[in-house]
């Protein structure tokens, strides 16, 4: 394997970012392709049948176009609804991004979790079977937010937040009944810790947000452990499936991350 071989990550839009910074963290030296399919965002308000169908396919395309190490699905929309698609159609190792329940279920002392997402996520059987699994003993309550996807897309293009938009899509959380007793709530889609800031702020004193990132960086680095990466820190590559004015602007953002000029599928 070549030493120049890169990491696939692939979300509907930047929200993956979330995930790239921690295995960055890890593996600085790490060379970064970062996918976005902007022609298909976003994901969180389709269907399972038009996820289903399409992330297997454009998976394959950027394989092949840029023979990873490694693909990581850093979309949890993507991977409750494709992974087990993904993993049978590549030759590659294929990470999966998880709502991060079990982590918020060990910190919880008010055994009331918040599970923060897209619409599609929050409905997926899957996210039943964490919080059976690891949240039997809690109360789970889930929202689904388009409108923080969007947000998290406009922050990184330059668009500052409206905290007021931010805080009533939080209350769609903590406004369900048991809401307020929240403690650990679970950023269930990537894009969401690029709100980090924003959803402290809106937050009742006390609540914790958690997400998957750090825990898959750390499957990325036991992964790819005794491979050789490049001496010199790389320039990462950005591919977009639809390059429209806000695209443009999330690339020249990234330039400061070593990304290099946006490129279209």
């Amino acid at each position: 394997m070549s030493d120049a071989q890169p990491i696939l990550f692939f979300d509907s839009g930047v929200g993956g970012l979330s995930v790239v910074a921690p295995t960055l963290d890890l593996i600085p030296n790490t060379p970064i392709v970062y996918a976005a399919d902007s022609a298909g965002f976003p994901y969180g308000t389709k269907s399972e049948a038009e996820i289903a169908a399409r992330v297997p396919a454009l998976l394959g395309r950027l394989v092949e176009r840029v023979r990873p190490r490694l693909v990581v699905i850093a979309c949890n929309t993507a991977s409750t609804i494709a992974l087990p698609a993904v993993r049978a159609a590549l030759d590659v190792p294929v990470v999966g991004t998880v709502p991060a329940i079990k982590v918020a279920a060990q910190l919880s002392v008010s055994r009331v979790i918040g599970v923060l997402g897209t619409e599609a996520t929050v409905r997926q059987p899957y996210v039943d079977d964490l919080a059976a699994r690891f949240g039997g003993d809690c109360r789970v309550l889930r929202y689904g937010s388009a409108a923080l996807v969007d947000m998290a897309e406009a922050k990184l293009a330059g668009e500052p937040p409206d905290p007021e938009r931010v805080a009533a899509e939080l209350r769609g959380l903590t406004g369900q009944a048991g809401g307020d007793r929240i403690d650990v709530v679970v950023n269930a889609c990537t894009h969401f810790p690029l709100l980090q800031d924003e959803l402290v702020a809106a937050a009742s004193d006390g609540m914790r947000f958690v997400d998957g990132g750090p825990g898959i960086a750390r499957r990325i680095a036991s992964l790819t452990a005794g491979q050789d990466w490049p001496v010199e820190l790389p320039l990462h590559r950005l591919i977009f499936t639809a390059l429209g004015p806000r695209e443009a602007l999330i690339g020249a953002a990234l330039t400061a991350r070593r990304f290099g000029p946006a490129e279209v599928l």
